[in-house]
């Protein structure tokens, strides 16, 4: 373990060998999204990070994320960009085996694998293996639903998705659990998944994410705020078009809204496998001029969709929890969401909490607080403080340093 008569903080060996853009964009997943933001903050902080990637993570952090203070090394695949997925896939594994295996990490030092993905965690593992002495914190933010459920998104044909993404992570779940020294997670329910007779509680980290509060923080008291009844559009949705994030359900809940009121219009900031589905779905329930989808955005492109934007609605039918609905309620927007269970300590307030899954529920929840500016205001009140006392980054990365035991 680290020697504690030394002042010397231990080094942090970030693998983050899964980590790609999307081709369309520099969308960032969530896990990619903490350990980004973690290692800005603790590289300003004097913490020496080091982190292993491919050349497409080297691109996000580096020219696109614009990451700085930290080490990069480059673990080759450049290789793979002409062959199918699942070569490809399996390629990084393999450099990730071969890179871990010669890189050397001294006692008492940190690898954090920032997925559960194989290319994160298997040179994660060899890592451990060969040196006991250093502490590995496993990211593990999503457990893949049981392709038996009824929960499952992955219906149809998807359910081989379902199947693969299970048995996949199945090996990953069991080495963590028995190996890792500490797990961070990003919902409550997740803890007790980790514990065990060599890690308590207190060893699986409720990470949560984060959310730059600057700008909010300005817009908010610049005293230029756009009044409710000039704003563009009703609600807000961000994050991946698949099916986990509720997408197409969330299109039949706007036509339960637009049915009540003609003139309600959504803006859908994301992209993603499903795009052509919500496509034909908008154009098959007459919602063109209700609907905009708007592609990705981020930065000030998508802090000018919250300043337009009356709530945030996040329709998840399987989530860890989210970090997409927390940014836009840091611009006052209060939100509606389904009941799931990782939602009750994400938003335990600012957010109306819909039986899971109805539609009809959740599209009245949406007139409601469109309407009735006495709960809005409660609860866009209530959104603006649960963010900025709880999910800040500085203040997530030093409370994560102290939990993990990095001094």
């Amino acid at each position: 373990m680290a020697d504690t008569n030394s002042n010397k903080k231990p080094e942090i060996h970030i693998i983050a060998n899964a980590a790609s853009l999307d081709k369309k964009s520099a969308a960032l997943s969530g896990g990619d999204r903490i350990y980004i933001e973690l290692a800005r903050c603790w590289a300003r902080s004097g913490l020496t990070i080091n982190i292993y990637l491919w050349e497409e993570g080297l691109k996000m952090c580096r020219d696109v994320y614009k990451l700085k203070g930290v080490k990069f090394h480059l673990w080759p695949a450049k290789v793979i960009e002409k062959l199918p997925f699942v070569i490809g896939y399996f390629y990084r594994i393999l450099s990730g085996v071969v890179n871990a295996l010669k890189l050397k990490v001294k006692d008492g030092e940190i690898v954090y694998s920032a997925s559960d993905f194989w290319q994160d965690s298997i040179p994660a593992i060899i890592l451990k293996l060969k040196n006991k002495n250093i502490k590995w914190i496993a990211g593990f933010f999503l457990f893949a639903p049981k392709f038996w459920s009824k929960e499952t998104p992955y219906k149809g044909w998807r359910f081989l998705i379902g199947f693969g993404y299970w048995i996949m992570q199945l090996p990953i779940y069991l080495l963590v659990k028995n190996f890792a020294d500490i797990v961070f997670v990003t919902s409550e329910p997740d803890v007790k998944k980790f514990v065990t007779k060599r890690r308590p509680s207190e060893k699986v980290v409720v990470i949560r994410g984060g959310v730059d509060i600057k700008p909010s923080l300005d817009y908010l008291n610049s005293g230029k705020i756009i009044s409710f009844e000039n704003r563009i559009y009703d609600a807000c949705f961000v994050g991946r078009f698949h099916s986990q994030k509720g997408i197409l359900e969330l299109i039949d809940i706007w036509k339960i809204v637009s049915s009540e009121i003609s003139e309600a219009r959504l803006a859908m900031i994301g992209i993603g496998d499903l795009e052509k589905e919500a496509q034909k779905k908008i154009a098959e329930l007459n919602l063109e001029k209700n609907i905009d989808l708007l592609g990705f955005k981020d930065g000030q492109e998508k802090y000018v969709i919250f300043k337009q934007s009356k709530i945030i609605v996040h329709p998840a039918v399987y989530d860890s929890g989210g970090m997409a609905a927390a940014e836009a309620m840091a611009w006052g927007l209060p939100g509606v969401s389904f009941d799931l269970e990782a939602l009750k300590t994400y938003y335990p307030k600012g957010m109306l909490k819909t039986r899971c899954f109805d539609k009809h529920e959740f599209a009245e929840n949406i007139i409601k607080l469109i309407t009735n500016m006495e709960i809005y205001s409660e609860l866009k009140d209530q959104a603006i403080e649960l963010i900025h006392e709880k999910w800040g980054w500085e203040k997530r990365a030093e409370e994560i340093c102290l939990l993990a035991g990095i001094k």
